[in-house]
């Protein structure tokens, strides 16, 4: 296709997809569960209903000529005559709260270039409630509604964000770090974290249960590209991650080199 560019592509599904939860949200069953999805989370009606907004989009690209493999959480690998290109999708992050009625969850989309993290090349986020999108391009910045942003030049451990999907043990792996902070926040959606750290509203993101490469590669990429550092929880990169459905490691991201060494000596009880 000519002239053509998958941050428009990811803009036209993420609009597609808020017009769909708001058609999908004045009805009933939105939160009904429909099994299994492939990345081992319950699907949701909502999540499928995402999905489905992405694919149109996708099958007219493919069908205008574009190639690439499509991995989401819900329908797992699909094959749209690869050619290197891969892109990751998080239908809904947040479900739940989407589920019950608490206004804050996303979509997430990334492009790859190969199979790890290091190929992400473009990462977009946005917040379907309020329409905020936000995404970064590798090597030329990251944006929210057009704007560039940047992380936030704190030192002190300020604002931390953690997400607690298996409260039981999430909350007894963070603790050492929250105990040292001045605000904490439980959001409920890994990319809206990643894309508050971004943009400046957050010092520390910690997610403490391994993850997903679609959960968080548009963020990996936004931080990074925002100026802040995103490791695993030992300080350890993620580049060599391979983009697929499995678990692969818990994380933490910072605004800065310092923040990121207070929050890994938090960790670590020192």
């Amino acid at each position: 296709m000519e002239n053509f560019s998958w941050l428009s592509a990811f803009k036209d599904m993420g609009a597609k997809v808020r017009a769909e939860m708001g058609e999908l949200f004045k009805g009933t069953g939105a939160g009904k569960a429909l099994g299994k999805g492939a990345g081992g989370d319950t699907t949701l009606l909502l999540d499928k209903k995402a999905e489905d907004a992405i694919l149109s989009v996708l099958e007219m690209l493919h069908e205008s000529g574009e190639r690439f493999k499509f991995i989401s959480e819900e329908l797992g690998e699909r094959d749209f005559g690869d050619e290197g290109v891969v892109i990751l999708a998080d239908p809904i992050d947040g479900s739940n709260n989407a589920k019950y009625g608490i206004p804050f969850y996303s979509t997430a989309l990334a492009m790859a270039s190969g199979g790890k993290l290091s190929d992400v090349n473009l990462g977009y986020i946005i917040n379907l409630v309020n329409g905020d999108e936000f995404w970064a391009v590798k090597g030329q910045g990251a944006y929210k509604n057009g704007i560039r942003i940047k992380t936030t030049d704190h030192v002190e451990l300020g604002m931390i964000n953690f997400e607690g999907s298996n409260p039981r043990r999430d909350i007894p792996a963070a603790m050492p770090l929250l105990k040292v902070a001045r605000k904490v926040r439980c959001l409920g959606t890994t990319a809206l974290d990643l894309a508050c750290l971004a943009s400046g509203a957050t010092d520390v993101v910690l997610i403490p249960s391994p993850s997903r490469s679609f959960d968080y590669a548009a963020g990996w990429l936004l931080v990074r590209e925002a100026g802040g550092i995103v490791t695993d929880t030992q300080g350890g990169s993620l580049e060599e991650t391979p983009l697929g459905l499995g678990r692969t490691s818990p994380f933490i991201g910072a605004a800065n080199r310092t923040l990121l060494d207070k929050a890994l000596n938090a960790l670590k009880g020192e």
